[in-house]
């Protein structure tokens, strides 16, 4: 096939073209700008547009798919001509749904939690060497893309976004997969951009439930309200079955699951984390692999990039990276960080750079998010505000959200960096959270000073 990507440097836009160009497909694509790791990791394949912007001229007849991403917008030059050819357009998730149509589709939903529940299954499942198709949104060790597709494999694990599809498909992603088995970890309202109220966001996840295929299985966290809510209204015909956080002790900064087997150590830690195990070993059990079998694989898991990620520690410093920026995120990382270093000093630091998480409204959503926190920072950039077309914030707005009296605050790239490096590290935890890169931060001189 003749596939065409428009916007092919997405992160997981880019992982479904080096899958597809594996596969042996022709893969050709387009985008305004690509970044790091994108560009490298399309380069390697030869599939790096030559030159960036969009070409109507690169679509022709000859074109069996396309596949169209959220970066493009619905009047892009290259859709257009799609549309006037009359040729087939894919969203992302689309695509992959026609690629498994004929599998087992396993889809892990959730406001919080998916990506890295998604990563345990698919470590277990490597680990044993079992074969499967799969879309992860995080890059993990030992695998060299995030979407992998096959004829033969019978199961597709496919983590569900509750996100958009494409700039003309408004549906949210995880409603296109149509699931046999599918999990959800927690509901916490997010993309205030897309889903105006918590109740219209609510609705998106029953819609998901409801989409799962008669005499399907959905598991769920039983500790979160919403989700035992939305799981005991539906009338969809399912097999039901909850989990909640393991037993388990920590020990000189090690956390271990107290199992029939015995005591197992463990490379994560955190509530958040240890529910996510609990969820994935459900979904490990459907797919064939019994306890013993997920708590041998689930010792050596080490977690999925940017999900308190250490990248750096000695004796007495640990620092962090992290995608938490809603709400839920953030508390649910900072009291793991705390939980799991009692005994240090946590420094834990915050950008605002969503959609939401920049909404003056949605911005109380955040009080006391950091409260377990014995320093805490908030970074913002005004210049984030501006292309996002968003209404200004100020240093007491955020303050007063957060409800911190002595809350550092920064909107300077170069300041936040100062302090940073101006910080004595020794016995501290230092959490750096964030769906961005604080305007620039050097991580690899940071990780430095431990």
């Amino acid at each position: 096939m003749n596939i065409h990507f428009i916007a092919i440097g997405g992160s997981a836009m880019h992982n479904l073209a080096i899958a597809l160009h594996n596969k042996g497909q022709n893969v050709t694509g387009s985008d305004d700008a690509i970044h790091e790791p994108s560009k490298s990791r399309l380069a390697a394949k030869n599939l790096l547009p030559k030159s960036f912007g969009w070409f109507p001229n690169k679509i022709t007849n000859k074109i069996d798919a396309v596949i169209l991403g959220m970066h493009a917008k619905p009047d892009n030059t290259e859709l257009l001509r799609a549309q006037e050819l009359d040729l087939k357009i894919y969203s992302y998730p689309e695509f992959l749904y026609a690629q498994s149509k004929d599998k087992i589709r396993v889809v892990i939903g959730g406001s919080h939690g998916k990506t890295t529940i998604t990563a345990m299954i698919l470590h277990v499942l490597h680990y044993h060497k079992k074969e499967v198709d799969y879309m992860v949104g995080a890059q993990l060790t030992g695998f060299d893309t995030m979407v992998h597709l096959t004829q033969d494999n019978k199961y597709m694990l496919l983590e569900g976004d509750e996100y958009l599809s494409s700039p003309i498909d408004r549906r949210p992603k995880f409603h296109l997969y149509k699931p046999h088995i599918a999990l959800i970890s927690g509901v916490a309202w997010d993309h205030i951009n897309v889903f105006p109220t918590f109740d219209n966001y609510l609705e998106q996840f029953k819609i998901f439930v409801d989409s799962i295929l008669p005499n399907g299985t959905i598991i769920y966290n039983n500790e979160d309200e919403n989700v035992k809510n939305i799981v005991a209204e539906s009338t969809n015909d399912l097999y039901k079955i909850p989990y909640q956080t393991p037993k388990h002790f920590i020990d000189k900064g090690i956390t271990y699951l107290k199992t029939p087997q015995g005591d197992v150590a463990l490379a994560v830690f955190g509530n958040h984390n240890l529910q996510n195990l609990a969820g994935a070993k459900c979904i490990c059990a459907q797919m064939g692999l019994d306890e013993t079998a997920f708590y041998k694989a689930i010792a050596h898991f080490k977690g999925a990039d940017k999900r308190l990620q250490k990248i750096a520690e000695n004796d007495s410093t640990a620092i962090f990276k992290d995608f938490a920026h809603a709400p839920s995120k953030v508390i649910a990382t900072t009291n793991a960080v705390k939980t799991q270093y009692k005994e240090r000093r946590l420094l834990a630091c915050l950008e605002l750079h969503t959609y939401s998480s920049l909404n003056p409204i949605f911005l109380k959503q955040y009080q006391h998010a950091l409260d377990a926190a014995d320093e805490a920072v908030v970074f913002y950039a005004p210049k984030a505000l501006a292309i996002k077309q968003l209404a200004s914030i100020s240093i007491s707005e955020i303050k007063e959200a957060f409800n911190r009296t002595d809350l550092k605050v920064f909107t300077d790239p170069k300041a936040f960096s100062a302090y940073l490096f101006e910080q004595n590290l020794k016995n501290t935890a230092l959490l750096l959270m964030s769906s961005g890169n604080y305007g620039g931060l050097d991580f690899k001189r940071l990780c430095k000073l431990v």
